[in-house]
């Protein structure tokens, strides 16, 4: 395996770099979902407790998956992942996490999904009190086969819908973050329709080139909603680490975002691969990431695949083995991190793969020793 390399950086303090692990509605729903509130409380502490102790300081929580709120909203249904026997919870289960993660140092950053409403395709699932419901046979929701129900990236409907619920959570609660990921573009035939009345309308720009002003556009003004109302809280994405990916699937335009102000104040792209993957190698996909920057003010904090630990990776070709065959491709991955010029800190996805036993392969217990090396000597 790559030797581990020595760092020759000096952090300042500890919270300088982020060390951060993602809380996705899959442990929502394992963790509060049908729990009563001692229960649902209890698992929240214990959650920030095993942070705490690995000494990981940011928490990425699944707020929003599913046109959804695990909070108190005026704009979003209360979400399934945190209903207990089909009820909402008696307590504001983000507002519960921010006052025991502060305790504990350990910054909190709402996790959103924009444009997803639902995994299942059936449109009569959809309550009532969901702002998806009064969207329906609208070209701002789509059926997306096999896939789920989604807003429409070309619609200012869903766009102005989007931004409201952005500024209902930075005006309400002490969150230190807003997280988009990386499901930007639903469906290649999503906005069909739109950017047909666009063309019809005197608009000027290629498909790919309005869908790319349309996930820019939001991003921007979400940045300057959230600025406006708070300047201490940031933003970031989390793209898909495959920059090509990007243009080509999710119509994120990464550069233009890396090299210009009023986009993001971090970038955290997944870089699920290993050191050894022959068609997207680690080492050579996280410098490509770090050199698009051309911000000084913005940061790279790369997100890593603890899920992979152990398993076989299909898509490596002949790298596929690496990460049975070894057990500090993480470890050396944030040591590798820590040398970028932009390198703020790193994400891992995700919290069960690290906590819950009954995920844990021959090689985890091992991999987690060597995380916990790096995590105490910085």
């Amino acid at each position: 395996m790559i030797e581990k390399k020595q760092t020759q950086k000096v952090l300042e303090e500890e919270n300088s770099e982020k060390k951060a692990v993602f809380l996705s509605y899959l442990e929502l729903n394992k963790y509060i979902k049908n729990k009563d509130e001692k229960t649902s409380k209890n698992n929240i502490v214990n959650i920030l407790d095993n942070m705490k102790d690995f000494k990981f300081n940011m928490l990425i929580v699944h707020v929003r998956p599913f046109s959804d709120a695990i909070y108190n909203s005026d704009i979003y249904p209360i979400s399934e992942t945190v209903k207990n026997n089909n009820k909402a919870p008696n307590y504001d289960v983000l507002d519960y996490i921010i006052q025991e993660a502060k305790k504990r140092n350990i910054e909190v950053h709402a996790w959103i999904n924009p444009y997803r409403i639902s995994n299942d395709t059936d449109i009569t699932k959809i309550s009532k009190d969901n702002p998806a419901y009064n969207l329906i046979d609208t070209d701002a929701v789509e059926i997306v086969e096999e896939k789920g129900i989604f807003y429409n990236p070309a619609s200012e409907e869903v766009k102005n819908l989007i931004i409201s619920g952005v500024k209902e959570l930075v005006s309400n609660y002490e969150i230190d973050g807003i997280h988009f990921d990386d499901y930007f573009y639903p469906d290649a035939d999503i906005d069909i329709d739109s950017y047909k009345t666009y063309i019809e309308q005197g608009g000027s720009l290629s498909l790919s080139d309005y869908r790319y002003n349309n996930i820019l556009t939001l991003i921007k003004e979400v940045y300057s909603t959230i600025k406006e109302i708070n300047n201490n809280i940031v933003f970031g994405i989390s793209p898909e680490g495959n920059i090509e990916n990007n243009y080509n699937k999710h119509y994120l335009d990464v550069k233009k975002i890396l090299s210009e102000e009023g986009y993001i104040d971090y970038i955290m792209p997944q870089i699920y691969f290993g050191f050894l993957n022959e068609v997207k190698p680690f080492t050579k996909t996280v410098e490509e990431w770090n050199d698009m920057i051309k911000v000084d003010n913005i940061k790279i904090i790369p997100a890593l695949a603890f899920y992979k630990v152990g398993e076989y990776d299909k898509y490596a070709k002949s790298g596929c083995n690496e990460w049975i065959e070894n057990n500090d491709i993480i470890a050396n991955q944030i040591l590798e991190s820590r040398e970028l010029s932009n390198y703020h800190g790193f994400a891992l996805f995700r919290y069960d793969y690290i906590f819950d036993e009954d995920k844990y392969n021959n090689t985890t217990l091992e991999e987690i020793e060597n995380l916990k090396d790096v995590l105490n000597n910085n």
